[in-house]
């Protein structure tokens, strides 16, 4: 593969990632479920009104 390749199924990824991640978000808040995580290496949950409609990370 070149590197264009690779930056191109990189970004597809992403964007398909994003994806997912919002239809989670949806699905919690439409059956008021928690979303639960690892933060810190400690297991959380956050609720649903609390859940961020975008999610970060970094690179």
């Amino acid at each position: 593969m070149t590197k264009e390749e690779i930056q191109k199924e990189n970004e597809l990824i992403r964007i398909g990632l994003e994806k997912a991640y919002l239809k989670l978000v949806k699905f919690k808040k439409e059956n008021n479920s928690p979303l639960v995580v690892s933060k810190s290496g400690k297991i959380v949950k956050i609720e649903p009104e609390d859940i961020p409609l975008k999610a970060s990370y970094t690179r």
